[in-house]
């Protein structure tokens, strides 16, 4: 009973930069972990950036210093801001969260639908 929603994908001439956002919503009481991840065809899904519920946040090495990503728990949100981009970076990007929907419950791992990235001349 938890949706995500990604937005904020497009085309972008390299060196632009793009701002991701994900929105969830339905049941949910708390949320600890958030993170992105992308995926182009014929390759794994890899992650690119994760924020736990105190703010620390890793980054995969690819991405480091270009790439920030945040938080926003009274919107239920997460951002991952994308700077000086790449045509490596060209891919569906997915937001992921790790959701409790009630106070003694675990948390369980919603996926949302995927936003095209695509950095290109």
């Amino acid at each position: 009973q938890v949706q995500l929603v990604e937005s904020g994908g497009g085309l972008v001439q390299p060196g632009g930069s793009l701002r991701l956002s994900c929105v969830a919503s339905g049941s949910i009481f708390s949320i600890q972990d958030m993170g992105w991840y992308r995926q182009t065809p014929g390759k794994e899904r890899d992650l690119v950036a994760t924020i736990a519920r105190s703010e620390t946040a890793d980054y995969a090495a690819s991405v480091k210093g270009r790439f920030t990503i945040s938080r926003d728990n009274a919107k239920n949100t997460v951002y991952l801001q994308m700077n000086v981009l790449e045509p490596e970076d060209t891919a569906v990007y997915y937001c992921n969260m790790d959701v409790s929907t009630a106070y003694y419950s675990l948390t369980s791992i919603y996926w949302g639908q995927g936003t095209q990235v695509t950095v290109s001349t």
